[in-house]
């Protein structure tokens, strides 16, 4: 059955709860570079929030925000392991993409981890492909820098 998803901003009380989850895991995964990592992933701002909901519960959650004129950077994927596994984290990140291209972004860009492998497959599946690390992700050494065009969408 699939989730039912929320269009909200990152002042939303489930959204906070997901990314305290989200950051723990992190915390564990990237060890002494999680602090690297944690100061680009600020969520006082963030204007496109989607958060997936099953049984009013949120389980999964996903952001972006502007990244240049024609990009949307896609931030703070998260499924609650419980939930991981069917296929959640992939609407999530289908409603991201719808949301900008409605916008009328063209493409979206993120940054995802090398000891993430699952997160690695799911942007794989989802269309996107490896591109050269952009901005603050230049040089590190851990980091998957994905792009996808949305020109597709419909």
């Amino acid at each position: 059955m699939p989730a039912t998803l929320t269009r909200t901003d990152s002042s939303d009380a489930h959204f906070h709860a997901l990314v305290d989850l989200l950051n723990a895991e992190l915390a564990e995964i990237d060890g002494e570079e999680h602090e690297f990592y944690s100061q680009f992933n600020a969520i006082d701002q963030l204007k496109h929030v989607v958060i997936a909901f099953e049984n009013d519960s949120p389980i999964a959650c996903g952001a972006m925000k502007p990244f240049g004129t024609e990009s949307m950077e896609i931030k703070r994927m998260y499924t609650r392991k419980s939930s991981r596994g069917q296929g959640i984290g992939a609407q999530v990140l289908s409603e991201l993409e719808a949301w900008a291209a409605a916008l009328g972004f063209k493409s979206c860009v993120l940054e995802t981890g090398d000891r993430q492998p699952d997160a690695v497959a799911l942007y794989s599946k989802m269309g996107y492909n490896r591109i050269e690390n952009y901005g603050q992700y230049k040089g590190i050494i851990n980091s998957i820098c994905f792009k996808k065009s949305l020109s597709l969408q419909v």
